[in-house]
Order: C-alpha cells, then sequence, then structure tokens
C-alpha cells in the first residue's frame, strides 16, 4: 500500500478518504481509538506530537508524514495532479476556499457541537451563538454555490473539505432546503463513487460511544 491514513470516523479523516477514492489509490486505514487515548499514546505523538487525526504516512517517499487535513489535501492533490489546478487564478480559488473551511466552518461546527451536545446545552448562549455562526457561514456556501456546480470549477479538494463536514447537519436535524444551492451541491458530490466509497470506509460508530470518545478527546471530559 502506499499510504496508511490514521483516522476515526470523524469529518476532518473522512476528507481524506473521499480524496483518495478519488484518485483513486489503494490505502491502509488504521483506526485511532479515542477510548483508550490511542491518539496520546507514544508511537501516535511521534508521528504527530499534536495527537490529532488524520495522520498520512506516505511510504513511497521514505514514510513521509503528512499532518493537518488541509496539509494532507494540498500534498495528495499535487503528488497525484489531480482535484487542485496547477497553476493560476483557479489554483488560488481552490486554496482559498478550502482555508475558507479550515478557518471557519470545520471549527464553528466544531464548537457547536460541544456545547450543543458534548455540554447538552447547558450554556444555551454559547450553542445559540455556535448554530448562528455555522448558519452563517452555510449561507456563505450556499451564495457561493448559485449558478455553479462546484466551489471552483470543477471538482476540487475545495469541495472535498467543505464536503466533510455536511453529514453534521444530519446530526444536528437539519433541513437544507434553507439554502438550495447548497442542498444540490451536497446532491452532487454524494452522486460520485468516491464519496460513497470514502463513508463506507471510515466506517461508524455507535452514537454513545461516538459521543464519549468525542468528549474525551476534544474536550477533556471522560465518559
Amino acid at each position: 500500500m502506499p499510504y496508511s491514513l490514521y483516522t476515526e470516523a470523524t469529518p476532518n479523516p473522512l476528507k481524506i478518504h473521499i480524496a483518495l477514492h478519488e484518485i483513486d489509490t489503494p490505502y491502509q486505514s488504521i483506526n485511532v481509538d479515542f477510548s483508550k487515548d490511542e491518539q496520546k499514546s507514544n508511537n501516535f505523538l511521534k508521528l504527530n506530537p499534536n495527537g490529532r487525526i488524520p495522520v498520512l504516512i506516505d511510504h513511497d517517499e521514505n514514510d513521509f508524514t503528512v499532518i493537518e487535513s488541509g496539509a494532507i489535501l494540498i500534498y495528495l492533490a499535487e503528488k497525484h495532479r489531480k482535484l487542485l489546478p496547477y497553476e493560476g487564478k483557479q489554483r488560488s480559488e481552490v486554496i482559498q476556499w478550502m482555508m475558507w473551511q479550515i478557518g471557519g466552518l470545520g471549527p464553528m461546527f466544531g464548537q457547536l457541537l460541544v456545547f450543543a451536545a458534548a455540554f447538552e446545552n447547558a450554556i444555551p448562549e454559547a450553542t445559540a451563538r455556535y448554530n448562528q455562526e455555522v448558519k452563517r457561514l452555510l449561507g456563505v456556501l450556499n451564495t457561493r454555490l448559485y449558478g455553479r456546480d462546484f466551489l471552483v470549477g470543477n471538482h476540487s479538494i475545495a469541495d472535498i473539505a467543505c464536503m466533510g463536514w455536511m453529514p453534521m447537519t444530519t446530526r444536528l436535524g437539519w433541513d437544507l432546503h434553507e439554502w438550495p444551492d447548497l442542498r444540490d451541491w451536497v446532491h452532487r458530490c454524494l452522486s460520485r463513487p468516491a464519496y460513497q466509497n470514502a463513508i463506507n470506509a471510515s466506517g461508524d460508530i455507535p452514537e454513545d460511544v461516538r459521543m464519549a470518545n468525542f468528549r474525551r478527546a476534544t474536550i477533556g471530559v471522560g465518559s
């Protein structure tokens, strides 16, 4: 296998599963068990001192290690010359929208899940703040997608980065009818075989286990 991916059934690793399936390259998936604090083990911290997933190992490049989902997406896209224009303005636009997700949509979704789910809405003002911000960002996506099939030209790592977080809308019980262009884009992406293959490859875990792991790994609260 040319690659090993350290993963778990969470949004950021899902992005890398999608990219690897879009590129159509084989890889080994290695699950990191949050319930056993494997992300804090010495072996894992040697790979990523930050103790976070995903982590990609490129065995064809002397086991070169890449951390951070955005950096991994760029690395794979540049190496395989897919999912990212090689030069020019469209390349910049793809990176801009991927950075938009990394700096905004992902962190805001994460904070919403912390306060709405992990803290069980114990601080409703915080929940409301992140709920409002996530919906604002979904509105930004909807506006960008008006009249477009994908965020920038053809399907790219920008779409993959944002789509990694779209399953959270289902977990929150949100109907995307408020954002019709966003809804159509989600369906368009999910119709690609790589997305379904990636979802299957990333696996799933029971909701109670997922939440216990989320509390332990993200906010340091045991189950």
